[in-house]
């Protein structure tokens, strides 16, 4: 490991990192933009019984909140998710930089990556991400899901984290529901890449390109787009969790002890129907969310490389 990590440093590693993550911040603004609206109506019926369908949803938020409510809590998302992106791409452009360092080293001498690899670099980005994105998701979710107006619960996403801390410190109150965090991430990201770096592999050997340069725009928006709907497909139960944790309350009105038990109270109630609650509008959401994210940073990593 330690030969592989100096294989990278002679390689200039570092500017390659720095590369990956100015185009993942790229990204992930074009991301929160484009997904925002879609992500309150997917939070909201995960964690509410009073909407039929996410048609209903949507239509309950415009008519009691208004056009803007679609963007609630947007702010933290903003400021985090473009961090929380930067972090993806660079941890996973490392990760693979190193495979491919290790790999030279092997009988074959080839730098290519194997499927597991690529899986196994992705989770170490969604690991990496979920430092911040727990805590990112954790402030959003409770300004998605607080009531409107007179009756609204926090000023603002600073007002919230100020909350949460003080109500159950740091660890139990910012970072609540940070395992399942830890292990969705994991889960999402190796599929998210792998399925993105197969499409994109498979493109360049299938047309007998020179290089994935050569891929269309328009191509790299759907193979973004699919590993989008990938993602979420694999990784969906562990959100559901999440978000019910989430949104749960502190001390005698706390009702999910743990991951587990909201796992367990979940099947109980709902079945495993419950554990999908939302799906419809994430993946709606997932197609051009993923999309524009894979092109801005494809587009941003071919004009500064």
């Amino acid at each position: 490991m330690g030969d592989a990590a100096q294989d990278l440093d002679a390689k200039g590693g570092a500017l390659d990192t720095a590369k990956d993550l100015f185009a993942g911040a790229a990204g992930g603004i074009a991301q929160v933009l484009i997904g925002q609206p879609f992500d309150i109506v997917k939070v909201r019926l995960q964690t509410s019984a009073a909407y039929s369908s996410a048609l209903d949803a949507a239509a309950s938020i415009y008519a009691k909140e208004g056009p803007l409510a679609f963007y609630k809590g947007t702010l933290t998302p903003l400021l985090g998710i473009g961090a929380c992106v930067s972090i993806q791409f660079g941890a996973f452009g490392y990760a693979r930089r190193y495979f491919e360092a290790a790999n030279t080293r092997s009988p074959s001498g080839s730098k290519e990556l194997g499927y597991g690899q690529y899986f196994a670099a992705g989770s170490f980005a969604g690991v990496a991400n979920s430092v911040i994105s727990g805590p990112i998701e954790h402030v959003r979710i409770r300004l998605q899901t607080q009531p409107h107006g007179a009756a609204r619960l926090y000023a603002g996403p600073f007002d919230c984290i100020r909350q949460l801390s003080a109500r159950a410190g740091v660890l139990g109150g910012l970072y609540r529901g940070e395992v399942v965090t830890i292990w969705r991430e994991a889960a999402a990201y190796g599929t998210w890449f792998l399925t993105f770096e197969y499409l994109m592999n498979a493109d360049v050997a299938r047309n007998r390109l020179a290089s994935r340069a050569d891929v269309p725009s328009w191509k790299v928006a759907l193979y973004g787009g699919l590993a989008g709907e990938a993602l979420w497909l694999a990784s969906y139960p562990l959100d559901v969790v999440k978000s019910k944790m989430q949104t749960d309350g502190f001390g005698k009105d706390m009702r999910y002890r743990s991951m587990r038990d909201c796992f367990a109270q979940t099947w109980r109630a709902e079945g495993a129907r419950g554990f999908w609650k939302g799906i419809g509008p994430t993946l709606l959401r997932a197609m051009p969310v993923s999309a524009g994210t894979f092109a801005v940073v494809e587009a941003t990593m071919r004009a500064i490389s």
